[in-house]
């Protein structure tokens, strides 16, 4: 089995946003429309012991993705070779079901367009051997990209490296999400719900 995903690590992530810009900028994604949202999480507990983290929200590559399930044209779906989910533009017809099956609010309606967009880990650039823009760019080198599926992966090798008590996944209904974050509890706690805002702003 393949499944390519990204390892974030929130211990290193300083929340300079680079990864969104970047994004916007390889993508050519207008204003509204986000493959990419990096969220303030706390401030968390009390004066003096104040704790924060940055977490950003992609789409989390699931294995048994809700938005492939109830896409009514096959637009939207997962490339057997290596877990990708995608959307193909030419068969969208703009419904908006996907996103509303999103357990992350990680879909966006693109008006211009009229279809839905999303993260696609720059297909693109994967098919002349670079990595996602977002990883390219990270100045704090947090974001991993690799087949977690393979021990010797980038991405492994980070999880493995963190240690098992301080890796952590979006919540999981049934749709096992891949996107894995890495976080001490020393800096901060993680937060097993995402915040209200993760879908407001996905959105806008």
């Amino acid at each position: 089995m393949t499944h390519k995903t990204l390892v974030i690590d929130l211990d290193r992530c300083i929340g300079c946003y680079a990864c969104e810009v970047a994004c916007k900028n390889e993508n050519s994604i207008p204003l509204g429309v986000h493959y990419n949202k990096v969220l303030t999480i706390g401030p968390l507990g009390k004066f003096p012991d104040i704790q924060q983290y940055f977490l950003p929200s992609v789409c989390q590559n699931c294995r048994e993705a809700p938005c492939v399930k109830v896409c009514p044209t096959g637009a939207t779906y997962q490339r057997k070779e290596d877990g990708q989910v995608l959307i193909d533009k030419e068969k969208c017809i703009g419904c908006k079901m996907c996103m509303a099956a999103c357990p992350y609010g990680a879909r966006s309606f693109n008006a211009q367009a009229k279809v839905v967009e999303k993260c696609t880990l720059c297909d693109h650039l994967q098919k002349v051997g670079e990595k996602p823009a977002c990883v390219k760019v990270c100045c704090a080198n947090a974001r991993f990209f690799g087949d977690i599926d393979d021990p010797n992966s980038d991405v492994s090798k980070a999880i493995a490296a963190a240690g098992p008590e301080n890796v952590h996944s979006m919540p999981d209904s049934g749709n096992k999400p891949t996107v894995r974050y890495i976080l001490h509890k020393k800096n901060a706690p993680w937060q097993p719900n995402p915040p209200k805002m993760l879908l407001s702003l996905i959105h806008i």
